[in-house]
């Protein structure tokens, strides 16, 4: 037996190939509950106050027990062969879903994800395997058309486990040359999630191996400009050295085989790296008729690069003596 919730909230009875989906929203939105808190004991206070916020019954504690009981039916028994096992119970502060011996989706996909992102290091071909199993353990999004504000946390967990599988996913098809079959996949991430950074700067590598310096660039322009108008901050560290080891054509980019390193996508860390006219770096890039035209344009980037970074500096001494003076100074 296996309770869904990356996705639309369901049971998988394994026994039958059974897929067992309560008919009703709050009864979708209850057993969703559950089994995102599985094992623990939620208070029927609290599924009360957000089943029936809008429009409360006359009574709304048989109202809740009506719904566990019609759940508890829809519930397939144990086997003749198998302990009796209760699935929902009940206590003196609320309700709990007793898994025993079954399973969910989620702690599927935590337990693979968690192997193969143990793996990228010694294994990145396996890595990928499984971090494509763990994946594939999603139908939709957490809890889709049941989530109740009770549940918020572990949503924002899951959906958070997610990403970082995704890249880790991508830094393994990295390493193991599989860059020209992951750049649709990584710019269609760039935009649902155009303030993780992680996303840009595998896309900036996957470009790059393809010969695709311009585009690799022109992704960095994109990224600065939506952290800038989204959250009015500059790229960070890892972003903005990805950005001069394209410039540099740092060898630590190429491919294991061709670099003869292990294949970690290390960065080279430099100064704080400006881009107000958007594009400028990818059409130098671009318009390049030569080695000799991109060495001058690299050339001029570092000093303009070498200048912004004393600007930069000045301005955060300039800060931290103001902001270090007594309020009645000012």
């Amino acid at each position: 037996m296996e309770f869904r919730i990356l996705g639309s909230v369901e049971v998988h009875d394994e026994r039958t190939g059974l897929r067992i989906v309560p008919s009703g929203a709050k009864q979708r939105a209850l057993l969703g509950a559950l089994i995102t808190k599985a094992n623990r004991t939620v208070r029927a206070r609290q599924l009360i106050d957000e089943l029936w916020a809008q429009t409360p019954p006359a009574n709304k504690a048989n109202a809740l027990q009506a719904h566990i009981r019609r759940l508890r039916r829809l519930l397939p028994p144990s086997r003749a062969d198998e302990p009796q096992q209760e699935w929902i119970t009940t206590g003196a502060a609320g309700y709990a879903l007793r898994l025993g011996g079954a399973a969910t989706d989620a702690g599927r996909f935590r337990r693979a994800a968690l192997e193969g992102r143990s793996l990228l290091d010694r294994d990145p071909e396996q890595a990928a395997r499984l971090l494509r199993r763990a994946l594939a353990c999603w139908r939709g999004q957490v809890l889709e058309g049941a989530s109740l504000d009770m549940c918020a946390g572990e949503v924002a967990q899951l959906e958070e486990a997610r990403l970082v599988a995704l890249e880790g996913l991508y830094e393994a098809c990295l390493r193991t040359g599989r860059h020209h079959e992951i750049t649709s996949e990584l710019t269609e991430l760039t935009v649902h999630h155009p303030l993780r950074e992680r996303f840009y700067d595998l896309l900036m590598v996957a470009l790059y191996r393809c010969g695709r310096q311009a585009d690799a660039l022109s992704v960095y322009d994109r990224a600065r400009a939506r952290l800038a108008g989204e959250l009015g901050i500059e790229p960070g560290p890892v972003l903005r050295g990805r950005l001069r080891a394209v410039l540099d054509h740092d060898p630590a980019l190429d491919l294991p085989d061709r670099a003869g390193h292990s294949g970690r996508l290390t960065v080279a860390r430099g100064p704080l790296l400006d881009a107000r006219e958007p594009g400028a770096l990818a059409d130098a890039a671009a318009a390049d008729g030569g080695d000799r035209a991109l060495h001058c344009e690299i050339a001029r980037l570092r000093r303009h690069l070498d200048r912004l970074t004393r600007d930069h500096q000045t301005l955060l001494r300039r800060f931290d003596q103001l902001t270090a003076r007594p309020a009645g100074s000012r």
